[in-house]
């Protein structure tokens, strides 16, 4: 048997008199444990595995700095976390120990040797003690959420050891945040405390409260009681989507809101976790909640009801109107109160102009205060109300849109729609948060649509997330120091349920708290992957219904034009599970083919795939279909452009066999706004054909129409073309959801080696009955030549 001596941590870390550590003996030395057993997320700063492990037992106590209350709740909350999983529930001792005291966890203010701000800390575990030290009670508190991660994932009642480690941390942004839609669905104050622990155990922040909307207001105004007795409350909500058409409702009264006490409740609870809580009272759009109550404040004088339908209404606060401006004074001198943050948030975003267009009151404004247009009309809204909020010594934060007509002086900017607004906002120095919705929107969904709850759309995965980088590169050094950092933002149009959240923000927020934390040059996607794998049995540990999303196997098929086939890529978002595989359409099981590089398919196929372990499927089993033709993979030429958020592989869309989902956003759709499709095929040589079947979709609800005719036409040489079909096409019956029709072209045995489909955009066809929309879509996909 060896022996040891501890060598005292105080030195290294220089912390004073706060406590006096001494030498004790260490018996049966073990090897470091490895990095990659550890899962820490999001991934420290810097991290090295040392001998041994600190064992928890009944005599375990957590000393904290005498006379410190914030130290001594700091450390009651770690007991806690100990004791849920070991069973075993440290003693807090608010006292220093004695010189002859092993055995225990110390947390303790002081300045580490490197300067590691207000939120880093220095953790240093040995068999004969952990020492937590920071210079801020936030440090130490981030640093127990590296503790927690070190203890096992799921309770257990056998002996626990914590992993001797040397932790070096700090975070890489300021703002770390999560978002969180109170106004659309209304979530109890003690779910909106589990969210806060979630950003707690994520190392996060911010919490962004987002409190107001057409949809209901959710906060108590003491001097306008009216916002919540009214403006809480609507009397349906929408069914489906938006874009389902007619718009069906459910007729059932809906709304809630917290009393000002819930509201200081809520705060407090995250200011014990050192989280910032920042409101939100949307200014000067999204205000129908607010109008049904108080209608005089509009430029129509109403009357309004609150919203059960989402989208952008043109009704909002008149900004001629003197009263609207006291109105938003008084409520913001109620809010501001409640809530330290020095920010608030007062949106700015998709605020219509069309009513302040028609207003006399808002002209008259216009006209006195010499602006040119409502953007700077809306400008002086908004710089005015940053005024009133200096004067009472706070900043406002807005949505990019308050960049239009000129940004208020001092101003911050939260960047939605991209990271246009967000860069242009730091070049002229105002302070940033980004939030784009390529990357952070967790209500898109997290894998394929078919697969996930319903939401608003768009796709965006684990690994999407994980790729985020906030800090634009085309910012000079001087002018990043004005991104504070990012956040996801959770909007919940199409999230009725508390579970339903948990589903929508776990496991992305693990992803986004390693970019917010983690230095850009350190972060690593297998390692998160690894690292996951102990986070998910987290989640299941404290109950949470985290999605599976990152389970399912992406399956992406490539087009080798040269062999004609089409190449088979697998992956998950997920390290572990083993990939299987059928071509049948068989459900695959773990005695199936087992996916290990990717491979051709050159005939028709129906994939489907799933990840298993230990023989159980894992997430959900996903499908691809691949149908072979005389076309497929062949030469196509477009006349046309489809529009760039819609042009899939050009022409190769069209005959990579591969059909198009019902959303029109998968990638297998050209989309046509006003405008034909013009397809020339080339077949390589004369082929006969019998057949000719092309694919379109109908949405009324998103302008998306079938063309109005179809004609076929074929060539031998590319110049002399022969029209054998043509043929008006019948609209299908108004229905609510997207639909598929294919128009089939039966042909007398013809041979040819070109083949030009011509589809007619109904856009003519529209503004001869009177349609005002403009820009009616066509989307086509799989030309079929058989």
């Amino acid at each position: 048997m060896t022996r040891k001596t501890v060598v005292s941590l105080a030195a290294a870390l220089s912390l004073g008199n706060s406590f006096c550590f001494v030498t004790a003996p260490v018996y049966g030395q073990q090897a470091p444990v490895s990095q990659q057993t550890l899962s820490i997320i999001p991934q420290p700063v810097q991290l090295t595995p040392q001998s041994g492990s600190f064992a928890i037992t009944p005599s375990t106590k957590i000393y904290v700095d005498p006379k410190n209350e914030e130290l001594r709740n700091i450390g009651l909350s770690l007991s806690q976390e100990i004791k849920r999983a070991t069973g075993v529930q440290p003693q807090v001792v608010q006292a220093a120990p004695s010189k002859q005291s092993t055995g225990g966890i110390y947390l303790t203010l002081a300045q580490p040797a490197q300067d590691l701000g207000p939120e880093g800390y220095k953790l240093t575990v040995q068999p004969a003690q952990v020492v937590l030290a920071a210079s801020k009670p936030q440090g130490l508190f981030f640093g127990t959420q590296t503790i927690r991660q070190l203890l096992p994932a799921q309770p257990s009642t056998a002996a626990v050891s914590i992993p001797a480690v040397e932790v070096m941390d700090k975070p890489r942004y300021d703002w770390r945040g999560m978002h969180l839609d109170v106004s659309r669905h209304f979530f109890s104050t003690e779910f909106v405390k589990k969210y806060i622990d979630f950003l707690a155990m994520h190392k996060m922040n911010t919490f962004h409260w987002h409190l107001t909307d057409d949809q209901g207001w959710r906060i108590e105004i003491k001097k306008y009681p009216k916002l919540t007795s009214v403006g809480g409350w609507r009397d349906g909500t929408l069914i489906g989507h938006y874009t389902d058409q007619p718009h069906k409702f459910d007729n059932i009264r809906y709304g809630g809101f917290y009393t000002q006490e819930q509201i200081k409740e809520v705060v407090k609870y995250a200011q014990d976790r050192y989280i910032t809580v920042v409101p939100e009272i949307e200014m000067p759009g999204h205000a129908v909640a607010a109008l049904t109550a108080y209608p005089e404040l509009s430029c129509t004088g109403g009357p309004f009801k609150v919203e059960g339908l989402w989208g952008v209404f043109d009704d909002i606060f008149c900004a001629g109107n003197e009263q609207t401006f006291t109105f938003l004074q008084d409520v913001l001198t109620e809010v501001m109160p409640l809530f330290p943050s020095k920010i608030v948030h007062i949106g700015g975003d998709e605020a219509p102009k069309t009513r302040w267009h028609e207003c006399p009151k808002c002209q008259a404004r216009m006209k006195a205060e010499n602006l040119k247009d409502e953007h700077e009309l809306q400008s002086y809204f908004v710089q005015r109300m940053e005024k009133f909020v200096n004067s009472k010594g706070k900043t406002i934060m807005g949505w990019d849109e308050i960049l239009e007509g000129g940004l208020a002086p001092n101003a911050a900017v939260m960047s939605w729609r991209g990271m246009e607004g967000g860069t242009a906002a730091a070049k002229q120095k105002h302070n940033v948060v980004m939030t784009p919705g390529s990357h952070v929107y967790f209500d898109h969904a997290q894998g394929e649509a078919s697969l996930e709850p319903l939401s608003i759309g768009g796709y965006l995965p684990l690994e999407t997330v994980y790729s985020f980088e906030p800090t634009p590169k085309e910012l000079t050094a001087e002018e990043q120091k004005y991104i504070l950092g990012a956040q996801a933002n959770l909007w919940t149009e199409y999230i009725p349920t508390e579970q339903q959240v948990e589903y929508m923000v776990l496991p992305r927020m693990s992803a986004l708290s390693e970019v917010l934390w983690t230095p850009a040059s350190q972060k690593n996607w297998p390692s998160f992957k690894e690292r996951m794998q102990k986070q998910y049995q987290r989640y299941e540990a404290l109950g949470a219904n985290y999605a599976k999303s990152a389970f399912n196997v992406r399956q992406q098929l490539a087009i080798d034009t040269t062999q004609r086939a089409a190449v088979v890529t697998m992956q998950t978002d997920a390290t572990g599970p083993q990939i299987y595989y059928t071509l049948d359409g068989a459900a695959p099981t773990a005695s199936a083919q087992t996916y290990t590089k990717p491979f051709a398919v050159s005939n028709s196929a129906v994939i489907k795939a799933g990840s298993f372990e230990n023989g159980k499927l894992v997430g959900k089993v996903t499908t691809k279909e691949v149908t072979t033709h005389k076309a497929f993979a062949m030469p196509t030429k477009l006349a046309t452009e489809p529009n760039k958020s819609y042009k899939g592989q050009g022409g190769l869309t069209l005959v990579d066999g591969i059909k198009g989902s019902t959303n029109h956003t998968d990638g297998q759709w050209l989309g046509f706004q006003s405008s034909d499709l013009v397809a020339t095929l080339d077949l390589k040589k004369e082929t006969e054909i019998s057949s000719i079947k092309s694919t379109f979709l109908q949405h009324s609800g998103s302008k998306i129409l079938l063309p109005t005719n179809v004609e076929i036409a074929v060539s031998k040489d590319g110049k002399k073309y022969k029209t054998v079909y043509s043929a008006p096409v019948a609209a299908m019956a108004e229905q609510p959801k997207p639909a598929i029709s294919e128009v089939k072209a039966d042909l007398k045995k013809t041979k040819a080696r070109f083949v030009k489909v011509t589809a007619k955009n109904a856009q003519p066809q529209a503004a001869e009955k009177g349609s005002k929309d403009a820009g009616i879509w066509l989307f086509a996909d799989e030309i079929v030549v058989q």
